[in-house]
């Protein structure tokens, strides 16, 4: 990957790699997971105890193999019994149903190891199913070890297994590094019980885009798109109308109910949820973000925040962390929020920052408007009542209060609180200082400008003044 993060951990939508591997094996309920890592151990351990508490991760400090991995593994468990489930950890599309399908398949045969296979267009690169003249499994090759002949074979070994515990304990144990890469291969345990006269089995997947993994970034995205396209069209089953499954990006880990709309150009990450009737997009990113039923978000971008119902976002608002929204509130053009209460009914319509503040019911927030909560140390709070009218360019100086049904002039600078119904203005009259531009910036365009601009004043009274002399003389030869 040429990455300083580990392989597995890179994401997929909503989910790393290892988290989506996780999270197809965990409907087996297992008696224990074990996860072994290796390059960039530490990191991979943290994101297990974040994302799956019980998985246990086993290092295997030297990479001698996928066999060698699976001895470690099993050095951690002292009995095992039952059937042994091995997942690589970098097939993000493998389906909890075909895990369950291929474990259902093994116990039923009750073989001692089956291998998952898929048959694939363009095998190069993986491991060849090699069966004998009957069609049974004959052995398992890697790429490298292969004839020209096993290379043509495009029934591919995607890299799981179901095996019986005790046997594969055993066939571990008799392993060899004799091979192109000099390594401990798992796929020789199948050779290895067949000679012994155990019954090995494949089971094939429906769907060979299940057992794709990656190796590099373009593989990556070549799998983001796939899954994109297996979740969005889950979502257009379920009832939501998803207008451009193109451009839309959904994270597993999202929820939609029936009748959402989804326009072009949107990504749903995280946590988020939209409830029914809401319309999302064009344009809009939302993370961990709550959006009720009936709202409407048009380009913005939202992160932790709470959109009630029928709340009109947009366009260009950007919620930040703590936004809270009631039903029927309003965010308008170029207006950013953060850790923001804003009431039922109440409308911020534009152009304007609203941070660390609550805002009650039927309130309108005049445009330009500024809610300064930062003193260079400390944030403070505003608090603006319900029924509340503010002016155009009001700066709100925190910690601050304006009382319901109260109102604020254009320009006002709020730094006292304000009584309910009470009127606040700051500011003396305006004055004009005439001929500043040219007495205190001469030879700037601004000045050249105004001299110009007052130029034309006076010819323009100038004419103004002749046309009325003529009027006079005019009325005064028509009365003779």
């Amino acid at each position: 990957m040429k990455s300083a993060l580990p392989k597995v951990l890179h994401p997929l939508l909503g989910r790393t790699l290892v988290g989506h591997v996780l999270a197809a094996a965990e409907p087996l309920g297992a008696q224990r997971t074990i996860v072994v890592v290796g390059h960039g151990a530490e990191q991979v351990s943290a994101h297990l105890a974040e994302i799956a508490p019980d998985a246990e991760p086993v290092l295997q400090a030297s990479q001698n193999g996928t066999g060698h991995a699976v001895r470690i593994a099993l050095e951690a468990v002292a009995d095992v019994n039952g059937t042994v489930v091995v997942l690589n950890g970098d097939v993000p599309l493998l389906r909890p149903e075909t895990v369950a399908a291929l474990v259902a398949a093994h116990e039923a045969g009750g073989t001692a190891a089956t291998v998952l296979a898929a048959e694939v267009a363009e095998p190069a690169g993986l491991g060849r199913i090699v069966r004998d003249a009957s069609g049974a499994l004959e052995r398992i090759v890697e790429e490298r070890d292969a004839t020209a002949e096993q290379r043509a074979i495009r029934e591919i070994n995607a890299g799981i297994y179901a095996f019986d515990g005790g046997l594969l304990r055993a066939a571990l144990g008799k392993l060899s590094t004799d091979n192109d890469q000099g390594e401990e291969y798992l796929t020789d345990v199948f050779g290895l019980l067949a000679t012994d006269g155990r019954s090995v089995a494949v089971h094939v997947a429906d769907d060979a885009t299940e057992t794709l993994g990656c190796n590099d970034r373009a593989e990556l995205a070549g799998l983001r798109r796939l899954l994109r396209n297996r979740v969005n069209t889950a979502w257009m089953r379920s009832g939501v109308t998803i207008l451009d499954p193109a451009t839309t990006w959904i994270d597993v880990t999202v929820t939609l109910e029936p009748d959402v709309v989804i326009d072009q150009n949107s990504q749903l990450r995280g946590a988020t949820v939209v409830a029914a009737g809401a319309t999302v997009g064009p344009d809009v990113t939302l993370v961990d973000t709550v959006v009720g039923a009936g709202a409407s978000v048009v380009r913005a971008h939202a992160v932790g925040a709470e959109v009630g119902p029928e709340v009109t976002i947009g366009p260009y608002a950007s919620l930040r962390p703590g936004t809270k929204l009631a039903r029927k509130a309003k965010l308008g053009t170029f207006v950013e929020t953060k850790n923001a209460t804003i009431g039922e009914g109440s409308k911020v319509p534009h152009l304007t920052y609203v941070g660390d503040a609550t805002i009650g019911e039927q309130s309108n927030i005049g445009a330009a408007s500024v809610f300064v909560n930062y003193d260079g140390v400390s944030k403070h709070h505003t608090t603006i009542g319900s029924y509340v009218k503010t002016g155009s360019d009001n700066m709100f100086v925190a910690p601050v209060e304006v009382g319901d049904g109260a109102y604020t002039g254009a320009g006002t600078v709020v730094r006292k609180n304000v009584p309910p119904g009470a009127l606040s203005v700051s500011g003396g009259p305006q004055r004009i200082f005439p001929d500043w531009t040219e007495r205190k910036r001469p030879g700037t365009p601004a000045a050249e400008a105004a001299r110009r601009a007052k130029e034309r004043e006076r010819e323009a009274a100038h004419d103004e003044g002749d046309a009325g002399q003529r009027r006079t003389t005019s009325g005064d030869t028509s009365s003779e």
